[in-house]
Order: structure tokens, then sequence, then C-alpha cells
């Protein structure tokens, strides 16, 4: 399959929710082809929901290819994946901060069994990004930088999210919310949606999101 190909079994035409699928780990996904063969998800159990809620979003902030298997996992009890990742691949034989090449190649097993699930065109979204994102540290100038940052334009407004009847977020996590989330999920416990942090394992709990500070506001 091509990248295009590929995009559109994650953002079928006339479903909900679609527009927010970013497109680019797919312009460069063709380069890959050839080595996704190595790479098989694992399946996940589902522990912190058993079934989808029309109500209910996610937002699986989980390392590279890991949110991917999740999101498959996802999709089996009637969640929509919605791929948001926005970085870029290194260029060739470079050491870059964050593997992006990994999140193409789980996108690429991952559209092989989405094609096997029938979602309905208005299940929820399930948010995918890769918690690997916003690593920046460079060990010399010769390290390829491609972090990457979520900011409000990458997802739904929280009106938007109350008008098609998401009442509640659940950040799926291992460990914690990261700063950028932050900020977005900030505006939305603003607008009354609650927001609900779940590591796997344990049900999820309602967390309070602060007000992010100035130096926080400019990530």
């Amino acid at each position: 399959m091509t990248g295009r190909e590929i995009f559109n079994i994650w953002a079928p035409k006339g479903s909900k929710w679609v527009e927010w699928v970013r497109p680019v780990p797919f312009v460069a996904i063709g380069d890959g082809l050839k080595e996704y063969g190595i790479y098989n998800l694992m399946k996940n159990d589902i522990r912190y929901t058993n079934k989808a809620s029309k109500s209910t979003a996610i937002i699986v902030d989980l390392p590279g290819y890991e949110s991917v298997e999740e999101a498959i996992e996802l999709a089996k009890i009637g969640y929509r994946p919605i791929p948001i990742y926005n970085g870029t691949t290194e260029q060739e034989n470079a050491m870059p901060t964050s593997d992006n090449r990994a999140v193409e190649i789980a996108l690429i097993k991952g559209a092989a069994e989405l094609e096997k699930i029938k979602l309905p065109d208005d299940a929820p979204p399930a948010f995918l990004l890769d918690t690997n994102r916003m690593i920046r540290y460079k060990m010399n100038v010769s390290v390829f930088d491609n972090s990457w940052d979520i900011y409000n334009q990458d997802m739904p407004t929280a009106k938007y999210l109350i008008q098609n009847g998401i009442k509640k977020v659940i950040v799926r996590a291992d460990k914690k919310i990261q700063k950028d989330l932050k900020k977005i999920l900030y505006k939305y416990q603003s607008e009354g949606i609650d927001i609900l942090f779940a590591n796997g394992y344990k049900k999820p709990n309602r967390v309070t999101i602060r007000r992010p500070s100035k130096s926080e506001q400019r990530i």
C-alpha cells in the first residue's frame, strides 16, 4: 500500500473526527515499506474501559508504536483512532531525537488491522500521540532534532467536543500528562469537560489541570 492508501484507512471519508488525522507521518511512509515486516503489533489489554462511550474521548499518549497498538485495541471496542503525530523522519544515517520511523511502520501494520474492524462513522475518537515527541536532548550538533509539540489547533476545541456530545476526556499515559497537552486540557476543563487519567492498569481517576504558567504557555 502507498502512504495515501494507508492514510485513507486511518481517515476514511465520511467518518467523524478524521479531519484531525495529521498527514505528516504518511508522507514518508513509502520509504519504510521495505522495513515493516520486522515489526509486529502486540495486543494490549484495555483495562480502563470495556466499551466505547459517545460522551467520552480518549487521548493515547504512549511511546511510539505503543500508542498504535493501544489504538487498535480501542478500535475493537468501538473507538475511532485519530493519529495526530506531527514528527518528521530523520535523514538517512542521522541519529534522531525521536524515533518517528517506528511510528510510521506501526501505522502501516495498524492499517492492516484497522481495515478488518467495522467502525460506525460516528464512533467516538481516540487521539494518538507519541510520548517521545518532546525529547530534545542532543548529544552533539549532528543529532537530528525532530521533536514536536501538540498545539490547540491540532485538536478539536472544547466547544466542538461539547457540541458533539463529548463530556469527558480520558488521558491514557504511563506516568504523567505532558506540558504541551496540559495547555489544551486546561481549556477543556475550563469549559466544563471532565479530565481523567488512566495508567492502563487502574480505573481512570478524575484530575484537575492547573492553569499553565507563563513559561509553560510559551512551550
